[in-house]
């Protein structure tokens, strides 16, 4: 079973940038898709981006495309979120999580790390 744990959340103005990043122990099988996940007070959890541990395919949320990016060192079992003209609806608590599908279904998370973005 592969844990992940997520670090680089904190407090940001809007039109700023963070980087968040996820360590992954144990094995991802090659099927994996490994993702980012968020969740605003009061909101349900929203699917942010996720990349294929087996190749480059990478997916986006529409909110996000154009100011994210997702990546990944399968050597280092690391996997980053840039995250680059943060907005006010940003601020979320951001999960890593471990699936099959790129979109949802993901079956092991981590502990999350909180993102504040002020306007």
């Amino acid at each position: 079973q592969v844990q992940l744990v997520e670090s680089g959340g904190g407090l940001v103005q809007a039109g700023g940038s963070l980087r968040l990043s996820c360590a992954i122990s144990g094995r991802p099988y090659s099927s994996y898709v490994i993702g980012w996940l968020r969740q605003a007070p009061g909101k349900e959890r929203e699917f942010v981006a996720s990349t294929r541990w087996r190749d480059t395919r990478t997916y986006y949320a529409d909110s996000v495309k154009g100011r994210f990016t997702i990546s990944k060192d399968n050597a280092e079992n690391m996997v980053w979120l840039q995250m680059n003209e943060l907005k006010f609806e940003d601020t979320a608590v951001y999960y890593c999580a471990a699936g099959i599908n790129p979109y949802d279904n993901f079956f092991r998370w981590g502990q999350g790390t909180q993102v504040t973005v002020s306007s």
